[in-house]
Formats: structure tokens, sequence, C-alpha cells
């Protein structure tokens, strides 16, 4: 189990299903938490593939943080099926300053585990990670 900088370890199942979901593609979605009485950073729920962007963000608390990872397929103006694996840092406004402050200083050592993930975007509300701006990020 890896060590975050604020003391939050990392959980071996994140980055297990982390890896399953860029090698096989067995996920659509992964949502972590911050399990504060563990001190661990830990899954919270797996979305099967055939899931959709809408399902991905209903599975998203509405005042608490989390970090999610969420696997893009789009297709680009050359016609080429690609794919984009985003790290996603959910904050909302709405969530307790203590979760937010705890989330924010986890977040680059919980990154690093995670080997793969080829964009980032910070949200603190949900037009902050609407689909336009997924599409308009991964291209």
């Amino acid at each position: 189990m890896a060590n975050a900088a604020s003391g939050m370890a990392v959980n071996d199942d994140c980055k297990m299903k982390f890896l399953e979901l860029k090698a096989k593609r067995t996920y659509r979605f992964i949502i972590f938490k911050i399990e504060e009485k563990l001190k661990q950073v830990i899954v919270e729920k797996v979305g099967e593939p055939t899931l959709s962007y809408e399902d991905f963000t209903a599975s998203l608390p509405v005042d608490e943080c989390r970090y999610a990872i969420y696997d893009f397929d789009f297709v680009t103006e050359e016609n080429c099926q690609k794919s984009k694996i985003f790290f996603i840092a959910w904050s909302p406004d709405t969530s307790r300053v203590r979760s937010k402050m705890l989330y924010a200083s986890s977040k680059d050592r919980f990154k690093r585990e995670l080997d793969g993930i080829q964009v980032e975007l910070q949200a603190t509300d949900p037009t902050e990670m609407g689909l336009d701006v997924i599409r308009g990020r991964a291209n």
C-alpha cells in the first residue's frame, strides 16, 4: 500500500482497478473516495463499459469530494476511434472545507500511483465537467 503526502495511503485495489480499466477496458469509470477512518484512498464504485457519461456523473455525490477516472471514447475528425483516460478531481462548492483540503493535498500523490492518465480536470460543479468540456479536452 503506497502512502500519499497527506498521510493517506492508496489501497492496492485502486491501482489494480485502474490497470484493468487501462489495459483490458474492464470498466468505463472508477470513483475513488478518501476513507478518513482508515486513512486511505479506496475504490467506491466501478462502472461497467456499457454505462454512459450521464451514468458516471450521476454516480458522483452532490456535496462530497471524490477522485474519478473516466475512459472516454471518441471519434477524431479523421474518423479514427480513440479513447482518453481522464482524471477528474470532483470538489463541489457545497462540500466541507476539511474534505476539500484533504482531497487537494492528497491529489498529486494519488495521481502518481495511476500511471497512464492522459487528461486532468478539476470540477467544482457539473458544468465544469460536462460532456462538451470532456470532448473539447480529448482532442
